[in-house]
């Protein structure tokens, strides 16, 4: 595979052609992280603000990613993609365009729903590779497309300075047109939807895009399973109440508006909560039983939940946090701070690859699972001892700056190694399944970064600008949090997962059978 990835034909056309379309979604996703500083600084932000703007970057990932996964099994991947992308763009030109705390928030909630573009390509991936190969194939595409969030902190400030000959806010003496780069993000990602639109289809010549009889809910095979359903999307609704108490918080919503707020989540649970048993019904009324061979087990998804939240999750916090983590740990320009930030997320192109790699050559899925999620958490815990005083010189900044790709290998690895096994849980629901994992991945973004959000204070900070002490004393706890939980999730894996029916075959589950008899 890895000699014919070049080829730019067939199967590797549509694996090209998918990731970069990942890859822009990216960039668009993670648009603000380079340029926080300046537009905190244009608008006189809080730092409770200006945090919640990051937190607002991540929230409706969750029901979109779930929503995506849905419309995706239904119609397939090319449609859905193109309209992300070009949606995309809409979001992007009213954050460029923004006057006030409010509209930036509005905008930004609007943004987090590209953050569900990830899972369309998984779908796609999947069709056109055999599970044999699932893993290399899932990890370039993930690897590969994540780096658009490196792409941005590398290159985005550069983009705004080049841009601000038509204007600009000024900041430490550059002036930066941050506005003109967030609006061009957009508008990429949108010309590119139609290029993608026209250039791929949902399935190789001769294959059948096999979909479920009902898209309401995730459909499950046993009544054990269907209880555990209901409660793994608990933690859906309640993230997304933290949200709003997060909003509520730096008064963008008053007491009216949040309880307003609360009632839409709980209107969300109640709606998802009914779609599921609408799928299931005849299963809940004992209308139906599947046979041996149709059954998979809930607890798989579950806990590949799990993994996704401390690896993706913590990625997207952490991502989100370490440009001003380095500037505020090394007294650094944000420019520079910024360069060295996206270190963590340029480790993508080899490391989530590199996860795929080891699930498909180590023969157990399982255990390159626990593997590299208990070496994310050992990565978090050292990455706790990066303090100001700590590492000092250009030498503590290269040794800050090593500990954190290594950290970072083995977060992206752990999230290549997740998706290598998603495809291959129940065939004709990979789009739910997918979107599910997917969104825990945000339900512990937005978790990690409220917590992270509210250390300061913890840690005995009670104004709006905390002092550097309280900062750093924040940063540490931070990455012990991330690694405490990295650890558990590790052994969690080794003790409850199991190894997927078909882990290495060269058909997936159900596709000998569709070939006779196509389904939807």
């Amino acid at each position: 595979m890895l000699a014919e990835l070049w080829s730019l034909q067939g199967r590797y056309k549509t694996l090209h052609l998918t990731w970069f379309a990942f890859f822009l979604t990216f960039v668009v996703w993670f648009n603000l992280a380079p340029l926080a500083t300046t537009v905190k600084a244009e608008f006189g932000l809080s730092v409770p603000q200006i945090r919640t703007l990051a937190i607002c970057n991540v929230a409706l990932t969750v029901p979109a990613r779930i929503l995506i996964g849905m419309l995706l099994d239904k119609f397939g991947p090319r449609i859905t993609y193109s309209t992300l992308l070009v949606f995309s763009a809409i979001p992007c030109l009213m954050f460029a365009a923004a006057q006030d705390f409010n509209q930036l928030v509005v905008a930004r909630l609007l943004l987090s729903i590209v953050g569900a573009g990830f899972v369309i390509g998984i779908r796609m991936v999947a069709e056109w590779f055999p599970p044999k190969e699932i893993g290399v194939a899932e990890g370039i595409y993930g690897g590969w497309g994540n780096f658009g969030s490196a792409f941005s902190a590398l290159t985005l400030v550069i983009v705004a300075g080049w841009l601000s000959f038509s204007g600009g806010f000024e900041v430490d003496g550059a002036v930066l047109n941050w506005r003109g780069a967030i609006a061009l993000t957009g508008i990429i990602s949108a010309v590119y939807g139609l290029i993608y639109y026209f250039n791929v289809t949902d399935t190789p010549p001769g294959k059948t895009y096999q979909k479920p009889l009902k898209t309401a809910g995730l459909e499950v095979t046993s009544i054990k399973d269907f209880w555990g359903l209901i409660g793994m999307n608990v933690p859906f609704a309640a993230i997304l109440a933290v949200l709003a108490w997060r909003l509520q918080k730096v008064k963008f919503l008053d007491a009216g508006g949040y309880t307003i707020a609360l009632l839409l989540v709980l209107v969300f649970f109640i709606f998802q909560t009914w779609g599921i048993i609408r799928t299931n019904k005849a299963l809940i009324l004992g209308q139906r039983t599947y046979d041996k061979d149709d059954r998979y087990q809930f607890k798989q998804v579950a806990i590949l939940e799990l993994t996704y939240i401390v690896n993706f999750g913590s990625e997207l916090a952490v991502v989100s946090m370490l440009p001003t983590f380095f500037e505020t740990t090394f007294d650094l320009p944000k420019a520079t701070a910024g360069i060295l930030a996206s270190a963590f997320a340029f480790v993508n192109l080899i490391a989530r690859p590199g996860g795929g790699l080891l699930s498909d050559k180590l023969g157990s899925r399982k255990s390159t699972m626990g593997f590299l999620t208990i070496g994310l958490g050992i990565g978090y815990l050292v990455m706790s001892m990066i303090k100001p005083g700590t590492f000092t010189g250009n030498a503590g900044i290269a040794l800050a700056l090593v500990l954190t790709m290594a950290c970072s290998f083995f977060v992206q690895a752990g999230e290549g190694s997740t998706f290598a096994m998603v495809p291959l849980v129940k065939r004709r629901v990979t789009g739910q399944i997918a979107g599910m994992v997917g969104a825990y991945g945000n339900v512990g973004a937005v978790a990690y970064l409220t917590i992270y959000s509210l250390l300061p204070v913890w840690m005995g900070g009670a104004s709006a600008e905390p002092s550097p002490e309280v900062i750093a004393a924040s940063n540490s706890a931070f990455f012990q949090i991330l690694g405490v939980a990295g650890l558990i999730v590790g052994f969690m894996c080794y003790f409850f997962l199991n190894e997927p029916k078909g882990s290495f075959a060269d058909q997936h589950e159900g596709e000998a059978v569709a070939a006779a008899s196509p389904v939807g």
